[in-house]
């Protein structure tokens, strides 16, 4: 509905402001015992210059009355060129944009000057709310063509994290609404509304409008987009099933102005060491980084000191009156943030929340998934827009890390995954060459959060898995060690909120129901988990047997395999998880016959815990003191016996050959064995003549008989035997000992010292 607006008053460049103007001019503040130096050299009298022609140009066009054409109009193309060169340049000055946006929404000038006015409207600071609010009134008189309305629109998506306060063009939300009629328009003003809203402007009649919208023009994005938001603020209203999952919600709608506000700010980085006026740290000075970086800070507002001290003030003696919302730009220690943590408003650039210690505390306190979701659409919009994989020099190179690094950060202290960041994983592993941001990339692989095995499997594992057996050693390890993390936050989350839940009725059904879990799992059941879980398990045992052949069974990497299965061995007793899968054949005799006497004590300690867990999971299940939704398969015990009895035939009974009952095991023929012309081959592969135990052996031997230098292992036996057990103990082979003391049976014959005979 429009309405009548009398004839604007030009408005006046005020003469207080031209101090700030200046400022600009030079870049930063003045040094006044430099200031006539500086004034006379010559890069100032260049800037001097072109402040002049600026404030030309803004005074020109202020004071436009009538329809001007551009052809064959010299003044006016010399100061539209002047605020396009001054804009591309440094960016303009507050003060620029209420001229300039009056001006080409009023009408004045044709289409083809007021779409280059709008596209030089780069800021190179703030933008002044007032001035938003006034160009904004100008809709509302249709004086301007549909295009600039688009037009204008899209500048103020793209610029609205550097408007300097809200609350004006929050009380115009309604205004804004109204344009969703329009279809061309109704995907950016939904975009607008997006940042906008909150709880109060979530009305039933506004629902009603867009499920009217939606069933006009089918299911949009951008509708549901704000149908999503409106649901997570007031479910009670939104009653319909929305998607769940989309990547994309509105189209990119920063035309020329981002690329541009990028180069500037650059630029400025480059010529100046001054802390930029457009950012206030919250903790520490942080890196101004040109694309990924600089969205991590919170804008500062332009109000001055004395405005935040009485904003301070009100807050004191509002606090437990009002709802007024407290600054997050003034946010600076912790107790702050508990006194005002029901009057905090985050930022409209949800990318400043990760770079602050404080609003992580704040998410990680209040359950609020409006911020989630506010978070969610930044971080897909800045991973899936503008991460794709490409050629880009070193500077951005590590610009790119840098910010990888920083969603890392804080996914480790939120202790969860992003689901926009996990969509940004399964788009680009497929494109990866495995190389590029190694370590940031496979970081967050380990806090994907868990989803159905058919989605994981065509999206992370098989891509991983192709990069996996084409690349180097030392690859194969970092994607070994971040499966495993990625078990060990699934298994942490599982613990957390297993506690959190144990006294709900949700907990005794096995589901998971609190906000947070949401978060974390999309399997709401404990089955669910078990499930996931298993198949992961099941993946890494796949790819390690590949790579332990692949790669000729190298101890570096084996070390890796028995780190992961250490998570796994311990996953019922620690996790409280009820599973236990034993590794592979492919994994387990590597390392029993392994060279290295590290993976071998690695082994031992394994094994050591998987009995400790199946013996706790057994007598559970006999004591039926409660019952059980899971119970461990015969399979897995019996699998764990056979490995028990090849372990035990090869470093103590020496009859592996002979009793090893595994089908992928050590049993061979008496006959066949004698063909290999080892004298001794029945006690190969026991604690004195394993290969990763000869060494220690040959150092008993020099310290037991020092005058003996033919090195006669036979002489280890009896009571010796006994003390080269406490030797191996001493050098730190705990796992060996906790094994042989948990699996082997001995009886005393001279003292209680566990010595003689042996029982497996």
């Amino acid at each position: 509905m429009q309405r009548r607006q009398t004839p604007k008053q030009p408005l006046q460049v005020h003469r207080k402001k031209q101090t700030d103007l200046s400022a600009w001019r030079k870049g930063g503040r003045i040094d006044p015992e430099k200031s006539v130096q500086n004034h006379q050299s010559p890069n100032n009298q260049k800037n001097d210059s072109k402040q002049d022609s600026l404030e030309q140009a803004l005074s020109y066009f202020e004071k436009v009355q009538d329809r001007v054409s551009l052809k064959k109009n010299n003044v006016l193309q010399k100061h539209l060129t002047t605020v396009e060169s001054i804009a591309l340049q440094r960016g303009l000055p507050p003060e620029g944009f209420d001229v300039l946006l009056n001006v080409a929404l009023s009408g004045k000038l044709s289409d083809t000057v007021n779409t280059r006015l709008l596209k030089s409207l780069i800021p190179a600071s703030v933008i002044p709310e007032t001035s938003v609010v006034s160009s904004v009134s100008w809709l509302c008189v249709s004086k301007c063509s549909s295009n600039i309305q688009l037009l204008f629109l899209r500048w103020l998506i793209t610029v609205f994290d550097f408007i300097d306060h809200k609350e004006r063009l929050h009380a115009l939300y309604g205004f804004f609404f109204s344009f969703l009629q329009d279809e061309k328009m109704c995907p950016y003003v939904c975009h607008l509304l997006y940042l906008l809203t909150r709880k109060e402007n979530v009305k039933p009649f506004r629902i009603r409008r867009l499920l009217d919208l939606q069933a006009k023009m089918g299911m949009q994005s951008h509708l549901q987009a704000l149908l999503s938001l409106y649901k997570l603020f007031c479910p009670e209203l939104v009653t319909i099933t929305l998607p769940g999952k989309t990547k994309t919600y509105f189209k990119d709608s920063e035309g020329p102005w981002k690329a541009t506000i990028n180069t500037v700010r650059q630029r400025k980085q480059e010529n100046s060491l001054v802390s930029q006026p457009l950012f206030l740290g919250t903790a520490q000075p942080q890196s101004r980084k040109r694309k990924w970086n600089t969205q991590l800070i919170i804008p500062a507002s332009s109000t001055n000191k004395n405005n935040l001290e009485e904003d301070r003030e009100k807050q004191r003696v509002d606090f437990y009156g009002t709802n007024e919302s407290f600054p997050v730009e003034q946010l600076q220690t912790f107790s702050q943030l508990l006194q005002n943590i029901h009057h905090l408003e985050f930022p409209s650039q949800m990318g400043s929340v990760l770079t602050n210690p404080l609003l992580l505390h704040y998410m990680n306190c209040i359950k609020d998934e409006s911020i989630y979701l506010r978070l969610y659409y930044w971080m897909g919009q800045t991973l899936q827009e503008e991460c794709t994989w490409y050629v880009a020099d070193n500077k951005q190179y590590e610009e790119f890390k840098d910010f990888l690094e920083t969603v890392y950060k804080a996914e480790c202290f939120l202790q969860e995954g992003f689901s926009s960041c996990e969509e940004f994983l399964y788009k680009s592993l497929p494109l990866w060459d495995g190389f590029c941001c190694r370590s940031q990339i496979l970081r967050l692989v380990s806090w994907i959060p868990l989803s159905s095995f058919s989605e994981m499997k065509s999206h992370l594992y098989d891509p991983l898995a192709q990069l996996f057996f084409t690349s180097s050693l030392y690859f194969k390890c970092s994607v070994l060690e971040s499966l495993k993390e990625l078990l060990q936050n699934w298994l942490n989350w599982h613990i957390i909120h297993l506690d959190s839940e144990s006294d709900s009725q949700a907990h005794s059904l096995g589901v998971y129901t609190d906000a947070a879990s949401r978060h974390c799992c999309r399997n709401t059941t404990l089955s669910g988990l078990v499930n996931v879980v298993a198949e992961l398990i099941d993946f890494v045992g796949w790819i390690s047997t590949v790579a332990l052949r692949l790669e000729n069974n190298p101890t570096f990497l084996l070390y890796f395999i028995l780190d992961f299965y250490e998570t796994v061995c311990d996953m019922y007793l620690r996790y409280n998880l009820p599973l236990l899968i034993m590794p592979p054949a492919g994994v387990f005799y590597p390392a029993l016959l392994s060279m290295d006497s590290v993976s071998l004590n690695q082994l031992c300690y394994i094994m050591y815990r998987y009995r400790t867990n199946l013996v706790a999971a057994k007598e559970n299940e006999l004591s039926k003191k409660k019952i059980l939704q899971f119970k461990f398969s015969s399979q897995t015990y019996q699998e764990y016996n056979q490995y028990i009895i090849a372990m035990v035939g090869c470093l103590w009974t020496s009859s592996a050959f002979q009793k090893d009952i595994h089908p992928q095991g050590l049993c061979m023929d008496d006959e066949l064995l004698k063909k290999t012309t080892v004298q001794e081959f029945k006690t190969s592969f026991n604690i004195v003549y394993h290969p990763a135990m000869m060494g220690y052996a040959v150092l008993f031997l020099q310290q037991a008989w020092p005058d003996d230098t033919t090195f006669n292992f036979s002489l280890i036996k009896g009571k010796k035997w006994n003390w080269y057990l406490e030797y191996l103990y001493a050098q730190g082979l705990k796992g060996l000992k906790v094994f042989i003391e948990s699996s082997i049976n001995r009886v005393s014959q001279a003292s209680h010292s566990k010595a003689g005979n042996m029982q497996a």
